[in-house]
């Protein structure tokens, strides 16, 4: 018979054991965690732990569901240490995205700002400004991002034949309107290597409607957009529904921008209407997009 030392003992030891067991069998469960974990030692080395940063402001993470970030950069073939070229960036919804991913792997980012010479009035300068100073007090997220420009009398966006990538996102709409859309096109195929990928994202208009030149509206037809790239020299390549809307009626009192996330309820420039209902226009969500992808032919 075992004294009632040996006993407890014995029983000691067997909680012991469990406790332990129960303890590594929770690490194992947990992969996420250990995976957040050396993922955040070795910084955003991928377009995923990039999105996942916690420099990014909240409200821009709200809106992955709409914009699709991840999908949208794989499917314009992002690859660690590419030379990329953003037009207009705007805030930098993409640029805390791109930056960081480019600088952890050893990439180039261009950042081709609104052109502040000429007529450029002091809200286009406040704009520029804000988004330098903005990259500038965070080099170590950021990296050291290189800053030209684009406009109506703007010279190269980054050096001829050095891009991997460039990107047009949600600025073609505003090229239209100020008579610079060839221009973007031609400046873009500059920039790209032979082979190198134009990706597009655009407010999507309806198709079979005649194209409003200046796309006062905001939205752009799928085929027009594709005709210009054309013309310009590019090879279309892939087409995606990642950013399309379904829900999206196209025919808002204010264009676009009714809709989330500018939200407007009055004509652009004049003051919000008081007592607007938004919600009809909410519960769309963000606009339906198209998704494109081309080529600078090799």
């Amino acid at each position: 018979m075992m004294d009632p030392v040996q006993l407890w003992s014995r029983r000691s030891l067997v909680a012991g054991v469990g406790a332990l067991a129960l303890a590594s069998c929770g690490k194992k469960d947990d992969p996420a965690k250990a995976e957040a974990k050396a993922a955040a030692k070795a910084g955003p080395n991928t377009i995923e732990a990039a999105v996942a940063g916690n420099w990014r402001p909240p409200a821009d993470r709200a809106r992955d569901v709409w914009r699709h970030p991840v999908e949208s950069l794989k499917f314009w073939e992002l690859k660690p240490g590419q030379t990329v070229v953003e037009f207009w960036p705007g805030a930098g919804w993409y640029t805390d995205i791109l930056a960081p991913f480019l600088a952890d792997t050893r990439g180039k980012l261009y950042e081709a700002l609104l052109e502040t010479t000429g007529p450029a009035d002091p809200a286009t300068a406040g704009i520029v400004e804000g988004f330098q100073r903005k990259l500038a007090e965070k080099k170590k997220v950021y990296g050291e991002v290189a800053f030209t420009a684009f406009g109506p009398t703007s010279g190269p966006v980054a050096p001829d034949g050095s891009a991997d990538l460039v990107l047009f996102l949600r600025n073609l709409h505003n090229w239209m309107a100020g008579g610079i859309a060839e221009k973007a096109f031609k400046d873009a195929l500059a920039a790209l290597k032979p082979g190198g990928i134009l990706g597009i994202e655009e407010h999507r208009g309806q198709p079979g409607r005649v194209q409003d030149v200046l796309a006062e509206d905001g939205y752009v037809q799928q085929d027009y957009v594709i005709q210009m790239a054309k013309e310009a020299g590019f090879v279309l390549i892939g087409t995606s529904e990642i950013n399309a809307n379904p829900k999206d009626t196209k025919d808002h009192p204010f264009g676009v921008w009714t809709l989330p996330p500018t939200r407007l309820s009055a004509p652009r420039g004049e003051p919000a209407e008081p007592g607007f209902d938004h919600s009809k226009y909410d519960a769309i969500g963000e606009s339906d997009r198209m998704t494109l992808k081309f080529a600078k032919p090799k």
